[in-house]
């Protein structure tokens, strides 16, 4: 039995020295960060994965960083830059209403962002203003050329695939509605914006007995859409793109007007714009602000007119043609075909992409325009203690994600990870949600937030 005495010098004895005490003090040593490319390894995503990250200007981590792969939305990127350089974060696109003799006249500034609100101001203004009503109206799209559509390889249908042209509206798009009634359904189709939901005219639909989901027409009038009757629960929704815009805007602020007592004759729509005095206008946000949107969003319609605003171009390929003159040397080995990603024949590597965000991205502020933590939407919030600012880019069996991630010490490294199983990708394009694409999109977005935890780990903490 140990008594008092021999308990203390046991206690004692028990106490470590100094050396010992350090040791047991200090943490276990940090698990060692996985290196990128073991990431990649140990995923087993199918398909072909490209990464860059650079630490400032220079290249902290590179896997297969010269592939030539889809960048999706991630082309937006490099469309806000182009943009914001060519036009300066101030610009603002400018919506008329012009008096011409006897012709009142609707003329879009290519504002990527205008109305149905935007438009009931400006008929409010021109009913209040006491001016006659104008024996002619007109509406002037050709502040952009026109574009039937961004992507033709997509379906018809698909709201962000929708015309170009100098009149923009609601981003060009319609909402459907449908309610069964009996054994019939009821379809409304609406300009809808945040205030105002008025009747689109200019554009009808009805059910129809047929295997293809949509189909699709129009005259020099109006626009013509059948949904498939099988394919049509109790009652529904969804967005349709706009394929005669000048019309769908013209008909819209007739409504407009003639709800504050101003009819307007039938609209024209006319190629050449003449003279005139500016008797109101309605002046987009300020490209800054456009951009955030954009980036946010992942508008097509906005990026392709801002592209074609910043280009001057006539076409989509040239224009893009022109902002890939403008990357100069950071644009070697690219193919761009459009300013929003869509198109399937851009081409971008994961170096590439990476490198303009080092370069005019940092010069440009792009950082705080981008989105934050943009995978948490898709695989809820991370235990990372580093922070990112990046762009998705998504279609079918493509999965990227460009942008900065910075470090608890503060430490930005600009990154650019291209995911996509081009087998499954060529089998898919223009369908809505294919066999096993959102498994794979996940698995994707996972292996990007484990990837930039690598990067991270990279650039040190």
């Amino acid at each position: 039995m140990l008594d008092r005495r021999g308990f203390i010098a046991a206690l004692v004895a028990a106490v470590p020295t100094a050396a010992g005490a350090r040791g047991l003090d200090m943490r276990p040593p940090r698990k060692p960060m996985p290196e990128p490319g073991d990431v990649v390894a140990a995923s087993g995503l199918q398909g072909k994965i490209a990464f860059a990250l650079l630490d400032g200007r220079q290249p902290a981590a590179l896997g297969k960083a010269a592939l030539a792969m889809a960048p999706a939305s991630t082309m937006k990127v490099i469309t806000a830059l182009f943009a914001l350089d060519r036009l300066g974060p101030g610009h603002r696109f400018g919506t008329r209403l012009i008096r011409a003799g006897d012709m009142l006249i609707l003329a879009g500034g290519g504002d990527p962002v205008l109305s149905s609100d935007d438009l009931a101001r400006l008929a409010a203004t021109l009913a209040s203003s006491g001016s006659p009503p104008p024996r002619r109206f007109a509406v002037w799209g050709g502040a952009l050329p026109s574009i039937a559509q961004i992507a033709p390889e997509q379906a018809v249908h698909l709201a962000y695939n929708p015309t170009i042209s100098g009149m923009i509206l609601n981003f060009n798009r319609v909402h459907l509605g449908w309610t069964r009634v009996g054994v019939n359904h009821q379809l409304s189709v609406e300009a809808r914006a945040t205030g105002q939901s008025l009747r689109a005219y200019t554009i009808s639909a009805m059910p129809a007995t047929h295997a293809d989901l949509f189909t699709y027409r129009h005259d020099i009038e109006r626009e013509y859409w059948t949904i498939s009757r099988a394919a049509m629960g109790p009652s529904g929704s969804r967005w349709l793109p706009v394929r005669l815009p000048e019309l769908y805007a013209a008909d819209v602020f007739q409504t407009l007007c003639r709800a504050r007592g101003l009819v307007l004759p039938q609209p024209e729509v006319i190629a050449h714009l003449p003279q005139g005095e500016v008797i109101a206008r309605h002046d987009s946000p300020p490209l800054r602000t456009l951009v955030h949107d954009m980036l946010l969003y992942s508008t097509n319609i906005t990026a392709e007119t801002l592209g074609l605003h910043a280009s001057g171009a006539n076409t989509l390929p040239t224009s893009a043609d022109a902002m890939s003159g403008w990357l100069g040397g950071l644009g070697k080995g690219m193919r761009l075909a459009d300013h929003s990603g869509l198109s399937e024949a851009s081409r971008v590597s994961a170096f590439g992409l990476a490198s303009v965000l080092a370069g005019p991205g940092r010069d440009l502020g792009l950082g705080p325009l981008l989105r934050t933590d943009p995978l948490d939407e898709d695989l809820g919030p991370g235990q990372a203690d580093h922070r990112v600012s990046a762009k998705t880019g998504t279609l079918n069996f493509v999965s990227n994600l460009a942008g900065y991630v910075t470090t608890r010490s503060g430490r930005e490294g600009a990154f650019a990870i291209l995911c996509t199983d081009e087998a499954r990708r060529a089998t898919s394009i223009g369908e809505e949600l294919p066999d096993d694409v959102s498994t794979w999109t996940h698995a994707a977005k996972s292996l990007q937030r484990d990837l930039i935890g690598a990067f991270a780990g990279r650039l040190g903490g």
